[in-house]
């Protein structure tokens, strides 16, 4: 059977992934940052007979110290990963900055997925049909992104630093696929619609009666899981690819650009780097 690391997997979409796959007999690894909510989802799984197959990973998947011990953690003791589903995001309607002063959503919805996907590949290539799901919002126009302040430190907005992260994670797939495609990996980014549990976050006033009415309108969680589980059980053989509500996505066109993804990398890598040279310090 497949095992399988969700991040956000204690919550949302995230939960219910996690309970369904262990219901069909996978071994589940869950991210997340509340030691409670980890709680619950093992007491879950020994109620339901699955506890042996369960794990959680406590990690604030904001801060790239965390990540990457979570990563480490996972690496050592896991040596084949069969999917990697990242569902970790949170919105903030004030610019939020971690105590390793990055910009929150930037380090969460953006560094946290690039960290598990680049930490975990040697554990994916080894499995038969490896797959990462990433669940963002792919095929937004890459004029969204702000080159030249990827932290938004000017001009913050809580849905432009979320529609940006998503854009951020087409690119992401991109490079991912660029460096690992060639070794069976396939990525794939996946945009379930809204769902009803999917709105994790600190709203302010002006926006949380308009976060209200989209709650009343969204799917039932249950109804984003078939897109994520049919990539987990049959990924496509495109070593990249996009749906957005079952819709698949041209991936050729300029708003997947492999010079924007390169870009991004170079960008990301200096930034990681330095941060790493602050701490060995």
């Amino acid at each position: 059977m497949k095992t399988v690391v969700i991040t956000g997997g204690t919550d949302g979409i995230g939960r219910a992934l996690a309970s369904e796959l262990l219901g069909e007999g996978a071994t589940v690894i869950v991210v997340g940052r509340n030691p409670a909510k980890g709680r619950d989802f093992l007491t879950a799984a020994d109620k339901a007979g699955s506890a042996d197959r369960a794990r959680f990973v406590t990690a604030d998947l904001s801060l790239l110290a965390e990540t990457e011990k979570a990563v480490a953690e996972i690496r050592a003791e896991i040596p084949v990963v069969d999917a990697l589903v990242l569902c970790a995001r949170h919105y903030r309607s004030r610019r939020t900055v971690t105590s390793e002063g990055l910009e929150e959503n930037f380090a969460l919805f953006y560094l946290s997925r690039r960290l598990f996907g680049q930490g975990l590949a040697d554990a994916l290539a080894a499995a038969e049909a490896p797959v990462v799901v990433n669940v963002a919002g792919p095929g937004a126009p890459l004029d969204i992104v702000r080159w030249d302040d990827l932290q938004l430190r000017h001009g913050y907005h809580g849905g432009a630093a979320l529609g940006q992260g998503g854009k951020l994670n087409d690119l992401l797939g991109i490079a991912f696929s660029e460096r690992h495609g060639g070794r069976g990996i396939r990525y794939v980014l996946v945009h379930p619609g809204v769902t009803a549990t999917g709105f994790s976050g600190e709203y302010d006033q002006a926006t949380l009666p308009h976060i209200r009415s989209m709650q009343a309108g969204a799917k039932p969680v249950s109804a984003a899981l078939p897109p994520i589980l049919s990539a987990i059980e049959r990924p496509p053989a495109a070593a990249l690819s996009a749906f957005v509500e079952g819709r698949e996505l041209d991936v050729s066109g300029p708003d997947f650009d492999p010079a924007a993804a390169r870009r991004l990398e170079a960008l990301t890598e200096r930034l990681l780097a330095a941060r790493r040279d602050v701490r060995s310090r």
